[in-house]
């Protein structure tokens, strides 16, 4: 069993649209440990509520709900200020080295080039899906 922490693009895509995030998602929830905090969460409320997604508050609600049920839910601990440019990137490094990921899951092109955190492999939804057809 993998231990994942998802970065909140990927949730808000897997929320947004029925596609290859939503799949991964599921599939993670279903058969690995998927590690997220209340930074991670927070964000997440605040960007799907947005306009352009067109979900309501009640069903934002639910989801954060549910997925704080079948997920690990860690306490943000700050170690690492690493990412200059996007301090909040810190936060999914952080979750993912607190609690000894062996992946975490982004679209985010600055963390995707660096290819690995502290021995903790970063990939995007594609390549996380190859890892678990393995």
């Amino acid at each position: 069993m993998l231990k994942v922490a998802i970065d909140t693009n990927v949730l808000v895509s897997a929320i947004a649209d029925d596609g290859k995030h939503r799949l991964l998602l599921l599939k993670l929830l279903q058969e690995h440990t998927v590690i997220l905090s209340p930074m991670i969460l927070a964000e997440l409320a605040d960007v799907i509520i947005r306009d352009k997604f067109a979900i309501t508050e009640s069903e934002v609600d639910r989801f954060l709900s549910n997925i704080t049920k079948i997920s690990k839910v860690v306490q943000d601990k700050a170690r690492f200020k690493i990412i200059v440019e996007d301090p909040d990137d810190d936060v999914i490094l952080n979750v993912a080295y607190n609690e000894k990921a062996d992946y975490i899951v982004t679209g985010d092109k600055d963390l995707l080039t660096w290819k690995k955190f502290k021995n903790i492999r970063i990939l995007n939804v594609s390549e996380l899906l190859e890892v678990l057809k393995e």
